[in-house]
């Protein structure tokens, strides 16, 4: 098939406009909004002294992320869940994938005995909420890292920066047998295959959520798609990098 084309007239290897704003909030010692597309998710990271109880007197610090959509952040209102009284699957699966993802490149004995934590709110959601909140929180992240060096929070070991390397996650998948690159609603909801892939800027994996929603996908088809999450993570990683420059 050579006829195929995307609704916003994107190439299949072209990401949404990504748009990464700092100092968002005047509250917060790092806040990001971050723009995939029509999707808006705010990121603020909170740095506080002290550890969980767990992690007491082990001289290292903490990351964790917790992530909510607003009610209005769809076509139809949702309930919020702190009036239902229970947090969602979902929402926990993806505060728990957001505080992974970026744990994985924090020196934690330079970080000391603080915590940070990444609110990464869905003020309008149209697919890839997950991935644009990754993207996002590094780099309020970044910032909550900056004003704890700057505030003699944080001390950073000789040679070793506290953030090893940058973060960021994008979505790939199959659409109407096409491999496709960032996914908004409209694709996500008929996707073949959809997965989510979390990488550093130098090119390492942290997670793959992949899945067959209608017909199983072979290892050449994963890896197609692999290319394309690679590519894709590269650009937000450029973006990152100019961002915080």
């Amino acid at each position: 098939m050579t006829d195929f084309s995307r609704k916003d007239g994107r190439a299949t290897d072209e990401l949404r406009p990504v748009t990464i704003t700092r100092n968002y909030l005047e509250a917060g010692e790092g806040s990001v909004l971050v723009e995939f597309g029509r999707t808006k998710v705010l990121c603020v990271a909170s740095f506080t002294a002290g550890v969980p109880r767990w992690r007491k007197d082990s001289g290292l610090g903490w990351v964790t992320g917790e992530y909510a959509m607003l009610p209005r952040a769809t076509d139809t209102r949702n309930q919020r869940e702190s009036v239902k009284g229970k947090v969602g699957g979902r929402t926990q699966e993806i505060s728990r994938l957001i505080g992974r993802s970026l744990r994985a490149v924090v020196d934690f004995e330079a970080l000391g005995e603080n915590t940070i934590v990444l609110d990464c709110d869905v003020l309008q959601a149209d697919g890839g909420t997950r991935t644009a909140s990754i993207t996002g929180a590094y780099v309020a992240l970044a910032d909550a890292v900056a004003w704890g060096i700057a505030n003699g929070h944080v001390h950073p070991r000789a040679g070793k920066p506290v953030l090893r390397d940058s973060i960021s996650a994008i979505s790939v998948g199959v659409i109407d047998g096409h491999p496709c690159l960032d996914l908004p609603y409209e694709e996500d909801s008929r996707a073949e295959t959809d997965m989510n892939v979390v990488m550093t800027g130098a090119g390492k994996f942290i997670e793959i959520q992949g899945t067959a929603e209608g017909e199983p996908f072979s290892r050449t088809e994963l890896g197609t798609l692999l290319d394309l999450a690679e590519k894709g993570n590269r650009e937000l990683a450029k973006l990152q990098e100019s961002v915080l420059a």
